[in-house]
């Protein structure tokens, strides 16, 4: 379901699952654990999920439809998230390496067109740093075009790929126990890792341009709807919002637990950490643009380019032990990728577990990850990177986007922004006395208005296309990226037509008018919690569903308790 309040069953395996009361179709969890973890109101376990929530973000009833949109979305991103962790894998074999392999000029890759003057200086088309030309002609061996297809899966690469499913696998069947005292690791061991890259990136010569570059704004880009749309996109990324993992980790809490705190905590750490990071690429950045001789918005691609050309730069020019630092920062990358992709692949195991109760979720375990390994293998082909492009742009971000917009919505203009305070208050009733005008303003009116702006202007623009290395992509492939995009949406429509015809009503309007409606089991699953919710429900708060944008307005006004 991945919608709101789903427990997660993806961790609850066959021989370790304690007495579970029954779920009510629309989300209602229960405050039943997975035997052996602590209890959930544990400070132990509290601290525990919220480091599994900073580890992945520093590394989805009447919402069917957005929950199994979203569900694909997740897919699209765990199929090519592996492929990236297989280059870590692959990386950090290599850095067992005398010589870091990607800190000299290979001889051979004349036949590219690029010429070696000595072991540290090539020329190269676009003036490519060695890094660079490593990741592009020794790693991923990639073609110029893909118009006479793909290629064949790299066997090294496959290998690597091979091995962390296997890790997720295992990681997954040991359980959310095990994960959240990994959690303690992946959650601050990159910090050390980062800053001991950042000392060193600043030392180098024109590092200080490319922090200058970061921090200086380009005022002019904010007026161009992709530019938002891409720093939207980043936050869902960044933060995971929309893809489900949080509120799977949410489904471990108690009913008081102050997730308004972990909140502020999540997002300012993520923010601190993306600062941290863009200061230390930068400053790489601009020793490369110093050494090139070209300009910062220049020096070396987008994407994993990125990281596997600017990051393995500062690491090879460590003059003490550089096999050391670099055997720990793709450790680093490896472990938080397996923290990000179990946390996705849990989600999707609760899918469809939760469509097929009665089958063993080992079984669903396995096979979820045996698929993922075969579909990852596209991702290792000499033309992989313009895959991994054409999923993420239509599979994954922009179809997470509109899942997330209509969440949004539905969230605030049909459950209600009053009903949605009424529920925050009183749960955090301990912490939180009153939902403040701030936070009623960007729920109801700013987040929605926004996104579906943005949105619009994105569809607009959408006919300028993407590229990969400048190259437009062949029809086939736009083809196949939007019909990753129409499945997905396709969705939506579909559980909605479903949920209003199986309504018990007569006439197509009740059923209609119902659908928008809340059951009777809707609610705590608690009866001393029901109780008092019921309570203040009726007696504050209106108990229906369907709340337009108007209301929104108004309530956000209103001196109630909501």
């Amino acid at each position: 379901e991945m919608g709101m309040g789903a427990i997660n069953r993806g961790y609850e395996y066959d021989n370790a699952v304690a007495e579970v009361q029954p779920r009510s179709p629309n989300g209602a969890v229960t405050s039943q654990v997975v035997e052996g973890l602590p209890a959930k109101d544990s400070m132990g376990q509290a601290h525990r999920i919220l480091l599994s929530c900073v580890a992945m973000s520093v590394g989805l009833g009447n919402s069917g439809g957005v929950g199994y949109g979203s569900a694909f979305g997740t897919a699209c991103v765990l199929s090519y998230y592996c492929a990236l962790m297989a280059l870590t894998v692959y990386y950090f074999i290599q850095s067992f390496n005398a010589v870091l392999p990607w800190s000299v000029c290979n001889p051979e890759w004349i036949s590219h067109n690029v010429t070696c003057i000595d072991d540290n200086t090539a020329i190269s088309p676009n003036n490519r740093s060695i890094p660079e030309l490593y990741f592009k002609i020794d790693v991923l061996r990639e073609k110029d075009s893909i118009e006479d297809g793909l290629g064949l899966p790299d066997w090294r690469l496959s290998l690597c790929l091979l091995f962390s499913w296997a890790v997720i696998l295992v990681s997954l069947i040991k359980g959310v126990k095990s994960a959240g005292k990994v959690a303690y690791f992946t959650a601050l061991f990159p910090y050390v890792v980062l800053i001991i890259l950042l000392i060193r990136g600043v030392t180098l010569e024109g590092a200080w341009d490319g922090i200058v570059y970061f921090i200086n704004p380009q005022w002019e880009k904010m007026l161009e709807a992709k530019v938002w749309q891409a720093a939207i996109s980043q936050c869902f990324f960044s933060l995971s919002v929309g893809f489900g993992p949080i509120i799977m980790f949410a489904s471990y809490n108690p009913h008081s637990h102050n997730v308004y705190r972990d909140a502020m905590i999540i997002s300012l750490t993520d923010t601190f950490t993306s600062l941290l990071a863009g200061f230390t690429i930068f400053a790489i950045l601009g020793n490369l643009a110093h050494t090139t001789g070209v300009e910062i918005k220049d020096v070396v691609g987008a994407g994993p380019a990125l990281a596997f050309a600017s990051y393995p730069l500062a690491i090879s020019k460590f003059e003490f032990l550089p096999q050391l630092f670099s055997v720990l920062f793709f450790l680093m990358l490896f472990t938080l990728g397996v923290g990000s992709a179990t946390s996705l692949a849990g989600g999707l195991i609760t899918v469809i577990h939760d469509q097929f109760p009665k089958s063993s979720k080992k079984l669903i375990t396995t096979v979820v990850c045996f698929i993922g390994f075969l579909l990852g293998l596209v991702y290792v082909t000499p033309g992989g990177q313009w895959m991994i492009e054409i999923v993420d742009y239509f599979g994954a971000s922009f179809v997470i986007y509109v899942m997330a917009t209509i969440e949004i919505i539905g969230i605030v203009w049909v459950y209600g922004l009053n009903n949605v305070c009424r529920d925050i208050e009183f749960m955090l009733e301990k912490d939180v006395k009153k939902i403040g005008i701030y936070w009623k303003f960007c729920w109801g009116l700013f987040i929605p208005i926004i996104l579906i702006a943005v949105l619009i202007r994105s569809l607009i623009g959408i006919k300028d296309g993407i590229t990969y290395n400048g190259q437009e992509f062949p029809v086939a492939l736009l083809v196949f990226g939007w019909a990753l995009t129409l499945f997905a949406i396709l969705l939506i429509p579909i559980c909605a037509i479903h949920t209003i015809l199986t309504r018990k009503k007569d006439t197509f309007m009740e059923k209609l008018k119902q659908s928008f409606e809340p059951t009777d089991d809707w609610g705590p699953v608690d009866p001393a919690i029901r109780k008092k919710w019921d309570d203040i429900s009726q007696g504050n708060c209106e108990r229906h569903f369907f709340v337009g944008w108007i209301q929104s307005v108004k309530q956000l006004m209103r001196k109630s308790n909501c």
